[in-house]
């Protein structure tokens, strides 16, 4: 059977739009007026691009979710990304765990919740997300308490357990809450994913203890019957498991492990590819359109990539190109 087109996906970084703005990136987080600010003067180079200006939006935070259990978020004014301030500092903590009673007064939520509303007041079309309703269990318990997380797991397996089956509750009670206030719609069968970059920090059998198992609970905790994973730091022996946990589509995205010709070889699923923004930094137009080409023969589901600096627009122009062509 002949493939009928490679698709593809494409973005604008915050990095890009903050710059464009003249504006720190920290602001996107912080600041209605600089929002829309950033998303007026933006509408120009997507003009140029021959895409859709974007909708104005919260920048992009993956941790909501864990500011509501206890981390503290800090949003430093030079610094691109929000830090995260683990919230377990001794095992023991693990074993007082409980879940807010209620999810929407605590952490940064309100915040965010408060700076949409605000927003969508000046531009009712404004996309209704405040961030990623969750990050996936290793993620989770890796931001709650740090890099000892991998530690516990081999001194106390029993809390480490224990720590990922609140990691998963926590983040599937947070998320129907959120979407019952926004009126999104509750979980139900269907597709569903998350983004788990620390799993493959495990080797394989320590992987198969306890990756597989928080990882099917996810699952089943948003009734993903079509499942997507995203997950940045997994080898090649650890794409047996993308099929035992009935994974559809794997998303590696900037993966450093994983090559096109391992996935290829060795993934049983469907998976993604990317253009890394490193390599649209270092690489000429010219060759950026002949790696998307390779890229394309290996028949992914989609090749993704984004513009984060301003002065890589002729090379996006070039792989727009491309890209339009191939598909």
């Amino acid at each position: 059977m002949t493939r009928r087109g490679q698709p593809y996906g494409f973005s604008l970084a915050d990095s890009l739009l903050a710059e464009v703005a003249q504006i720190p990136q920290s602001r996107l987080h912080t600041d209605v007026d600089a929002i829309c600010r950033a998303y007026e003067a933006i509408v120009p180079l997507a003009q140029r691009l021959g895409i859709e200006k974007p909708r104005p939006a919260l920048a992009g935070l993956a941790y909501n979710h864990v500011s509501t259990l206890g981390c503290k978020i800090v949003i430093v004014p030079d610094a691109p990304e929000p830090a995260v301030l683990p919230c377990i500092h001794e095992p023991e903590d693990i074993d007082a765990l409980v879940e807010p009673e209620d999810y929407l007064s605590e952490g940064i939520v309100p915040q965010r919740l408060e700076m949409l509303e605000k927003l969508k007041a000046r531009r009712p079309e404004a996309s209704d997300h405040i961030g990623h309703d969750y990050e996936g269990p290793i993620t989770t318990a890796v931001l709650m308490m740090g890099q000892a997380f991998f530690l516990l797991a081999y001194d106390d397996p029993a809390r480490a357990h224990r720590l990922l089956d609140f990691s998963v509750r926590s983040a599937v009670n947070y998320a129907a809450v959120l979407r019952a206030h926004q009126g999104r719609p509750a979980f139900r069968p269907g597709g569903g994913g998350f983004c788990d970059d620390f799993g493959g920090i495990f080797r394989p059998e320590m992987f198969k203890r306890f990756v597989v198992p928080c990882w099917e609970a996810m699952y089943q905790g948003i009734q993903a019957t079509t499942r997507g994973l995203h997950s940045e730091l997994l080898r090649e022996e650890h794409l047996e498991f993308l099929a035992e946990l009935g994974i559809d589509t794997f998303d590696p995205s900037c993966d450093q492990y994983l090559t096109p010709e391992m996935l290829r070889r060795s993934c049983p699923v469907k998976y993604t590819l990317r253009m890394f923004p490193a390599e649209v930094m270092v690489h000429s137009a010219a060759e950026l359109v002949e790696m998307y080409r390779r890229r394309a023969s290996f028949e992914p589901t989609t090749i993704t990539f984004s513009l984060s600096r301003a002065v890589d627009e002729p090379k996006i122009a070039a792989l727009l190109e491309v890209a339009r062509e191939l598909a």
